[in-house]
């Protein structure tokens, strides 16, 4: 549904639009738990990104212009997956991820502090 879906313990619900992975072998299923959260997270590409574009920054400093990662990020515990803002808007919506479920920046900002440490997550 290229959407983010979140229940609440209190049983509310809400739906975030996202971006998805660019293809089928970038995309990850199955279940996870959020590890970790990050305000103004840094990024630093995987190999297998900097093999497809060998002109990307060894890292980008968290709240830098053009950090991918935008304002928030969400760790979860398959390496390098996460939950994301972006600064890109026209990404979400689309295919467009190395495997990251991104999100408006105003949206990761809202589910942030509503989700902890241990979260669950399935990606379908």
């Amino acid at each position: 549904s290229r959407a983010l879906h979140y229940w609440a313990p209190d049983g509310s619900y809400r739906l975030y639009p996202s971006s998805v992975p660019l293809t089928e072998e970038l995309t990850r299923r199955g279940y996870s738990v959020i590890v970790r959260k990050r305000v103004g997270p840094s990024w630093t590409p995987t190999a297998n990104m900097r093999e497809r574009d060998p002109s990307l920054p060894q890292s980008i400093e968290g709240g830098a212009p053009g950090n991918p990662l935008g304002t928030h990020a969400m760790y979860l515990d398959w390496p390098a997956y996460l939950i994301h803002g972006t600064h890109d808007t026209r990404k979400i919506g689309r295919q467009s991820s190395s495997g990251c479920i991104g999100l408006y920046n105003e949206h990761v900002a809202e589910l942030f502090p509503l989700v902890q440490v241990g979260t669950q997550v399935r990606l379908l």
